[in-house]
């Protein structure tokens, strides 16, 4: 690890020391060596080649700290950790524009927050398998940490009514909060679910499915009046043929009518009806 150590008291309005590569600076001194470029950093005229070097020196020399903040997730998805490393280096920047000596805390305690705070931010904004509203994704957090301590303190799981109470919102809010966080994760529809004999079904065979039956309902109950409306043997003919299924021959015979004869009264009913429902849509 490079090492150096620079006085503030000795850079005055000086040059700054070049540092060959400011990410191997160890970071006991790139503690000290941020003071000094911060002090200079605040005299010096943004957009110049110098304000420049500062800034992203700086930068460079503070990444542990983003690696150290990006390494507290590693285990949510090991296959992210690139991804939230350059959220977090967002926040060091962000730390690093509106840092200021005055302040008088250390960079460090300053910067981590906007670092972590990225980070979650990214998680808030990624990891919902479907889209979420925020104040929803923030209701689901807070109604976590609400569910935690009620249950603690009860001994059972907290009613809506006290949830509603403890975190100052109705009850159709905290429901409609629970009703989110289920968008929080997904699951496969090809992931097995185990049994108690340790026989294993995909998750799709418990997945219900359209019943094209139903779309017929509304058209049974539309029709009902139109059959009512039929007279006796007309309403007879009908349930024949498609209650009972028998031919029009077979009902021709019961009606002492030829098969032609019942083709011509079922078309004429079936038209009728016909009309009748397209009037309805």
């Amino acid at each position: 690890m490079t090492t150096m150590t620079v006085s503030s008291t000795q850079v005055g309005t000086r040059e700054l020391p070049e540092i060959g590569d400011p990410a191997k600076v160890a970071p006991q001194d790139a503690r000290a060596l941020s003071k000094l470029f911060f002090e200079r950093l605040s005299v010096l005229e943004e957009g110049t080649h110098e304000y420049q070097y500062a800034r992203n020196t700086l930068i460079e020399m503070n990444m542990s700290l983003v690696r150290f903040a990006a390494g507290r997730y590693r285990s949510r998805n090991p296959e992210e950790l690139e991804d939230i490393v350059q959220v977090g280096m967002i926040g060091l920047i962000k730390a690093i524009d509106r840092f200021e000596l005055s302040r008088e805390v250390e960079f460090t305690s300053f910067a981590v927050p906007y670092i972590v705070g990225e980070i979650k931010r990214f998680f808030r904004d990624t990891s919902w398998a479907v889209h979420v509203p925020r104040r929803l994704q923030e209701a689901r957090v807070h109604l976590a940490r609400a569910t935690e301590e009620l249950r603690s303190r009860l001994g059972r799981t907290p009613t809506v009514k006290e949830l509603a109470e403890l975190m100052s919102l109705s009850e159709e809010e905290v429901t409609e909060a629970r009703i989110a966080s289920n968008g929080y994760s997904a699951a496969s529809l090809d992931a097995a679910l185990t049994h108690d004999d340790e026989s294993e079904t995909p998750l799709a065979d418990f997945i219900g499915r359209d019943d094209a039956a139903l779309e017929l309902v509304e058209d049974f109950h539309s029709l009902a009046p139109m059959i009512a409306a039929l007279d006796e043997r007309e309403r007879q003919i009908i349930h024949w043929r498609f209650v009972d299924e028998l031919t029009q021959r077979e009902i021709g015979e019961r009606l002492g009518v030829s098969q032609m004869h019942v083709s011509r009264l079922l078309s004429r009913c079936l038209a009728r009806l016909r009309e009748g429902l397209l009037a309805t849509n």
